[in-house]
């Protein structure tokens, strides 16, 4: 049954320009350019200095004698075009023909900004061969049938960056059935795929690591006995050799502890990656940190600055404002001009104090960080960082703690020792058994520490880690031993292990 009823709720909602704040905060140095960039492009009324911007068309007179007003220009110019008409013998329509106003003359295409006295040099570049191509042509040089070189280029086209071919041998059959109407069988590809991992780099054309290695020892020209363990390992005991499980290992293969260590030493020297190492390494994954904070030392005086990389000096197009005057002055006005620019104009006011705010709010919790970090950003030491949770700096600010979150997120400051991430400052507290409040980053530095200095062929574990912080007056469960060890990126006590 179906029932109407009169309900009264009070919500709090964020209105459209306090979410565009909010997200104005989470920007970094980049993202902020790029936003300002767009909103430039976006709002007309939106100015950012770059180009003079004037209310009348009035040239600036910078010197009397030099400069001339626009209305001297014309006067000089209807001159200068009297003398040419009394002239019979030359016209102005000789040069730029007649009835040719659509055409623009040369010399407004070109650019002549050089003397002769300047030099002129070429700069080389270079089109270096991919590596499907550097492949394929090792390929045609092997003793293949023209078929089998018809087919080489879908396989080495699967073939990823790191050399290895993860696509299922029958899927690149459906293709190429598929794009040129061509049945492959799966043994035809299995047989171009064998000549592929006879190329260079050795380990080419891999399924996966397993494979990958293999190849690689079986192409070595000297086939020691450590050479010849190792096939042995890879090939039967693959699953516990990566979980270094190596008394399994010795075991099943007959072989003893030295036996292993020559068949390691082997497998060491191996590529996992073949495909990197033709041509420079990948760098389109590798950005440069741009920091959002400076923070300057001199003395016992600490200064924080933001970075105002490339952020222009935002402002009120004047052109902009000029038209929205004679606008309004005119009574017989459109309405719908007059509402879209003075739409724009109080669109760019809010955008221009919204970027003021976001600059006051960053340094502001800045501020507060370096001032309860003070004695790490005068010494550097990672000892001297203090505990410090999200809660501590929103009460010295008297901001939320969301808008503190927003401010340390993925945001660097410069200082004198490097650059750190804003978060790198932020950890919690515990005590020691003196009572004594320290931070969890000098707990890790500790453990760390331990864990580089233990003897590599015994492991400390996570139990006897525990151990000796609680001997050093940290009382520290094993559970968060390993919470810290994780974070830390230290593997278990067994995946350290070396023979």
């Amino acid at each position: 049954m179906l029932k109407t009823s009169l309900e009264q709720k009070l919500t709090q909602k964020l209105a459209p320009q306090q979410i565009q704040m909010i997200k104005l905060l989470e920007l970094n140095t980049l993202q902020l350019e790029e936003r300002i960039k767009n909103e430039i492009e976006e709002n007309p009324a939106l100015d950012d200095g770059g180009e003079g911007d004037y209310d009348n068309e009035e040239s600036i007179v910078e010197d009397d004698n030099d400069v001339l007003t626009h209305e001297e220009e014309r006067d000089d110019l209807d001159s200068s075009d009297d003398e040419y008409s009394r002239d019979d013998d030359y016209s102005l329509d000789d040069d730029y023909g007649q009835n040719d106003d659509d055409e623009i003359p040369n010399y407004r295409l070109e650019v002549n900004n050089t003397s002769k006295d300047d030099e002129h040099t070429d700069i080389p570049f270079s089109a270096a061969k991919s590596f499907a191509e550097h492949l394929f042509e090792q390929f045609i040089l092997k003793d293949v049938t023209d078929r089998q070189k018809y087919i080489a280029p879908f396989l080495v086209g699967n073939i990823d960056e790191d050399g290895y071919l993860r696509r299922d041998l029958d899927a690149i059959a459906d293709d190429i059935a598929f794009s040129q109407n061509v049945e492959v069988s799966e043994q035809e590809l299995e047989d171009v795929l064998k000549v592929i991992q006879e190329l260079d780099p050795a380990g080419i054309g891999a399924r996966n690591l397993q494979e990958c290695l293999l190849i690689q020892l079986r192409r070595k020209e000297e086939q020691t006995e450590g050479v010849k363990i190792a096939i042995t390992v890879l090939s039967d005991c693959f699953e516990e050799f990566t979980k270094k499980h190596y008394e399994k290992i010795m075991q099943k293969c007959g072989i003893d502890e030295q036996g292993l260590k020559s068949a390691i030493d082997a497998i060491v020297k191996l590529n996992p990656k073949p495909g990197n190492s033709y041509g420079e390494p990948q760098r389109a994954n590798i950005q440069a940190i741009i920091p959002d904070f400076i923070v300057e030392i001199e003395g016992n005086d600490i200064s924080v600055s933001l970075n105002n990389r490339n952020s222009p000096d935002l402002r009120i197009s004047r052109s902009f404002s000029k038209m929205m005057s004679d606008y309004s002055s005119d009574k017989a006005g459109n309405k719908e001009v007059v509402t879209f620019v003075k739409q724009k104009i109080d669109n760019a006011k809010w955008f221009i104090d919204a970027i003021e705010q976001r600059r006051r709010t960053l340094l502001f919790t800045m501020e507060a960080i370096v001032q309860f970090q003070r004695k790490f950003f005068l010494t550097g030491d990672e000892a001297d960082i203090r505990p410090m949770i999200l809660k501590d700096i929103a009460e010295m600010t008297n901001l939320d703690i969301s808008t503190v979150s927003r401010v340390a997120n993925s945001k660097y400051v410069s200082t004198p020792y490097g650059n750190f991430l804003l978060k790198f400052f932020f950890s919690e507290a515990m005590q020691t058994d003196s009572g004594e409040e320290v931070s969890t980053r000098e707990v890790k530095q500790i453990l760390k520490e331990c864990i580089d200095a233990e003897d590599a062929s015994k492991p400390l574990t996570d139990d006897r880690l525990s151990e000796i912080l609680k001997d050093r007056g940290y009382i520290i469960a094993r559970r968060t031993i390993a919470k810290y060890r994780e974070q830390l990126g230290i593997p278990v006590a067994r995946l350290r292990r070396k023979i």
